[in-house]
């Protein structure tokens, strides 16, 4: 058994558990505070229940976040000393600073707010949340330089077989944070308006809560709407950067082996990505579109990249697994696009009444809540497997930044019991926030059930 193999296995496993914990309460801290600021201006009892309810499941989603998170720092250590070494005095800084300052901001001020209420003074405790809102933002910045530097390093000086930091603002201002920390948080903002729409949709299609939800509904698709639609414009601000930092990885999500200019976007490629093709269906001059802003311009293909790194970095294989960039980033973009369809009729729909008609689209929300997850999953593994062999890219390869002391054996038997763990965890959060998503009395006691203005009860897609 590989043991660099299983580590990346445990590393990757536990990171998409995680990583299904976190978009949400970043996204969802912003819509509660949201809410709790129209009940705090207006006065209205509704948004004080809305925030109550959508509170209730941000609580919960935040404290798995927190569970699944403490193994990633440990891992470090454990399964991947000899990269924590290598970067330790660069890849440390902003880890700590995320967990000193980010997470302990997060933690005590969502203490005040979950015990505040009917403690403190309104606007106090609307404060609360709103700074729980920033610090998760916060986090995800810290967050995002480290990985930053693995996708384009800068700022830092080989000494003593380590890289050590020698310009802090440099690390701060990668241009890899520029491009990819808009992108996370649009998909956060994305994740929390579509779980929303999504839970709304499903009290209102039974008429339960109806004023309520209307107004979640419709609050989640206006969050939803516009964060997708800068999420996808910040895609192509992500194509520029990537065709500069790592030529291999667009080459690799486009399926292109050879060199073109101009360079055509493909929409589906079949065939076993060793550069023979069975079935290809590209749009030309499209990807130079998307890379340059001009209908032509090289987007070198794998194969020549890989004779240049061949000749810069020595013999060895610098291509990624072509068939995971390519399948993830296009169910990415597929993801992303039928969300920004949603988003919009959505809105369309949460503007007027909930006609039989809406009912049916009413219907697609429920499921459409799984799609932020598919696209923040495959956004990531189209991220990280896209700069393989690198761990650090151009500095350190992944076979180099493994524990070189830790069996194939002991890092299975951990692989394993983090899995079923994770698996246990995922369970119970699953039984926790349909529970509570189905039983909004839990969250802020018993109601009318149609309190406010009742509106026509809209079907299940497809029924009459």
């Amino acid at each position: 058994m590989d043991p660099t193999l299983i580590a990346r296995w445990q590393f990757g496993i536990t990171t998409v558990y995680h990583y299904f914990f976190v978009p949400l309460t970043i996204g969802l801290s912003l819509m509660t505070a949201l809410m709790q600021t129209l009940w705090v201006l207006n006065g209205q009892d509704v948004y004080k229940q809305m925030t109550k309810f959508w509170g209730k499941l941000l609580l919960i989603n935040f404290s798995m976040g927190v569970v699944t998170g403490i193994v990633q720092e440990f891992q470090f250590g454990m399964n991947w000393s000899a990269y924590s070494r290598f970067v330790g005095d660069i890849f440390g800084a902003p880890l700590a600073i995320e967990a000193l300052l980010a997470f302990f901001m997060e933690s005590t001020f969502l203490g005040l707010w979950i015990f505040g209420w009917d403690r403190v003074p309104k606007r106090v405790h609307l404060a609360s949340i709103w700074l729980v809102a920033i610090g998760t933002v916060l986090s995800s910045v810290w967050i995002m330089v480290a990985n930053a530097f693995m996708q384009n390093p800068v700022g830092f000086a080989l000494r003593n077989g380590r890289a050590e930091m020698t310009d802090i603002l440099a690390l701060l201002f990668n241009p890899s944070v520029q491009v990819a920390f808009p992108h996370v948080l649009g998909g956060a903002f994305t994740t929390a308006g579509f779980f929303v729409m999504g839970i709304s949709a499903w009290h209102l299609l039974r008429k339960s809560h109806v004023e309520l939800f209307k107004r979640s509904f419709q609050l989640g698709a206006i969050v939803g709407l516009i964060a997708i639609g800068l999420t996808v414009l910040n895609g192509h601000d992500q194509a520029r950067h990537m065709i500069v930092a790592q030529p291999m990885k667009m080459a690799a999500a486009e399926g292109l082996y050879v060199t073109e200019d101009p360079a055509s976007f493909s929409v589906l490629t079949i065939g076993d990505f060793q550069g023979n093709e069975i079935y290809s269906l590209r749009i030309p001059t499209l990807l130079s579109l998307l890379s340059y802003n001009q209908l032509t311009g090289v987007v070198r293909g794998m194969d020549d990249i890989q004779a240049e790194y061949q000749a810069r970095f020595g013999p060895g294989d610098y291509r990624p697994p072509a068939y995971v960039v390519y399948w993830s980033f296009r169910a990415m973009v597929g993801s992303g696009f039928a969300m920004l369809g949603l988003a919009v009729v959505g809105l369309v729909i949460s503007l007027g009444d909930l006609t039989d008609r809406a009912g049916r689209w009413m219907g697609l929300y429920p499921l459409a809540m799984l799609l932020p997850y598919l696209a923040n999953s495959a956004g990531w593994l189209m991220t990280e497997v896209g700069r393989s062999p690198w761990v650090v890219y151009g500095l350190m390869k992944i076979e180099d930044a493994v524990s070189p002391n830790v069996s194939a054996e002991a890092v299975l038997f951990t692989t394993i019991g983090f899995t079923l763990l994770y698996a246990a965890l995922m369970v119970a959060d699953l039984y926790l926030m349909r529970r509570f998503a189905q039983a909004p009395d839990l969250a802020f006691g018993p109601l009318d059930a149609h309190a406010g203005p009742d509106l026509p009860a809209p079907s299940l897609v497809g029924t009459d």
